[in-house]
């Protein structure tokens, strides 16, 4: 396994509001500066299926390969690699914690490494944190008159 980026943050925004925002795949590009657009086959869920396109590459199918409480993993089905997206998050006293890491398995990840690994390694902090401000300012517009 190739661990090509990792990022963390923290946000006043309950742990719900964060995978509100991960279920409602059609707003990714709301935060996920790299994403054209993602399409999810049928309910937000482990084994869930869909295709996502990135901004200048072809259209990737991927799966929700777990969804617990506290962790949401989705794996693309690259040629010759599986590239996974991992979400953990913890609830704090004063919100969340939250930290993604990205890897690489199998025979091509070292050529995919060379294709996604320097764009994903700038994006995925700059992209937590515009998760964050999203779920914080879904929060505060819920709690106003």
């Amino acid at each position: 396994m190739t661990t090509l980026a990792s990022a963390s943050a923290t946000s006043t925004a309950s742990p719900a509001a964060f995978f509100a925002r991960w279920a409602d795949m059609a707003t990714w590009t709301d935060w996920n500066t790299d994403t054209e657009w993602v399409r999810l086959d049928g309910p937000f869920g482990q084994g869930a299926t869909g295709v996502l396109k990135p901004k200048g590459g072809p259209k990737v199918r991927f799966v929700v390969e777990t969804l617990t409480d506290t962790e949401f993993v989705d794996v693309s089905m690259l040629v010759g690699a599986r590239l996974t997206f991992a979400h953990q998050i913890v609830a704090t006293a004063a919100g969340s914690r939250l930290e993604i890491s990205v890897t690489l398995t199998g025979p091509l990840s070292p050529v995919w490494k060379l294709i996604l690994g320097k764009s994903l390694k700038a994006s995925l902090q700059r992209d937590l944190d515009l998760l964050v401000t999203t779920a914080e300012a879904d929060v505060a517009g819920q709690l106003a008159p």
